[in-house]
């Protein structure tokens, strides 16, 4: 099974540095409580290791990607 990864922006990136803010608009995240789904690559663990603070994190299975 195809493995990706459920990231939720759980805090306001109002007040962090602006590399942060742009590694959140890289993974897509717009707003509190919004989420998206990636696959699980290293880049995209590197681009959550940088904003851990904000965000949580899920491992979702390939029938929960579809699903979306």
């Amino acid at each position: 099974m195809d493995k990706g990864l459920r990231i939720i922006l759980r805090k306001s990136k109002i007040g962090h540095p602006e590399r942060q803010a742009r590694v959140l608009a890289g993974l897509g995240l717009r707003r509190i409580n919004g989420f998206v789904i990636r696959a699980d690559t290293p880049t995209i663990r590197g681009m959550i290791r940088k904003v851990v603070h904000l965000v949580d994190v899920e491992q979702v299975d390939s029938e929960q990607r579809e699903r979306g």
